[in-house]
């Protein structure tokens, strides 16, 4: 996998402790972008840290269940995304706007005790990530695309088909995923899938759902 200037071709490539970043809804997934307006104190040290490090922080949801630790911190979900941070910006007034590049799923194993404002994790990458042409072949392109144009059809949108022709399977079934606007469930189910075959399957089956449901509350942020 590459991100940026950095190719992670292994697992030992990467870190077996990292910062996480708890963020209820975000997805990120290897190969995607995800940009992150970084304000509050905690998070931009966080930030700060890594860019003079290995510039790795980890994307991760709150439990689905609500659960909390003694301090009122989240507990955190079973498994996150490893992102290099490619680009940031100062804006000013105190803020960071970042860029991620999403670069391997990995399992959580346990936090680290820290006198560090933010939460470290241990942390086991999925390997089969860091192949960037792993289930590429085995995609449903077709039913993949068909559900996206029923979607968009639905809620009255447009998209750059040129630009969704060109992109190849993996990009494609991940971007899509991380644009749908579906819940922190969905996300998770999605983030969790154990192939990239899966992850299209599970990204259709939802957007059937949603189409039969006549959900659209949120559709705006597939442009």
């Amino acid at each position: 996998m590459q991100a940026g200037n950095a190719h992670y071709r292994k697992a030992d490539d990467l870190p077996e402790a990292i910062p996480v970043f708890p963020l209820s809804g975000a997805l990120l997934l290897p190969g995607g972008r995800m940009p992150l307006n970084v304000f509050e104190p905690r998070y931009l040290q966080m930030v700060e840290d890594a860019i003079g490090d290995t510039r790795l922080i980890g994307m991760i949801q709150p439990r689905l269940d609500g659960a909390r630790r003694a301090d009122g911190e989240p507990e955190l979900a079973p498994v996150g995304c490893i992102g290099r941070i490619v680009s940031w910006t100062e804006t000013g007034d105190g803020r960071l706007l970042v860029a991620l590049h999403g670069v391997a799923r990995f399992r959580l194993f346990g936090e680290i005790a820290s006198r560090l404002p933010y939460r470290r994790c241990r942390v086991a990458v999925f390997a089969e990530d860091l192949d960037e042409n792993a289930g590429v072949a085995e995609v449903d392109r077709d039913a993949l695309l068909a559900a996206f144009r029923n979607f968009l059809d639905a809620n009255g949108m447009e998209t750059d088909w040129e630009s969704v022709s060109r992109a190849e399977n993996g990009t494609l079934v991940n971007a899509l995923s991380m644009m749908a606007p579906y819940g922190a469930a969905e996300k998770q189910a999605l983030l969790e899938a154990p192939d990239l075959k899966t992850r299209a399957e599970t990204l259709v089956a939802l957007t059937e759902i949603a189409l039969a449901r006549g959900d659209g509350d949120n559709a705006g942020t597939l442009q």
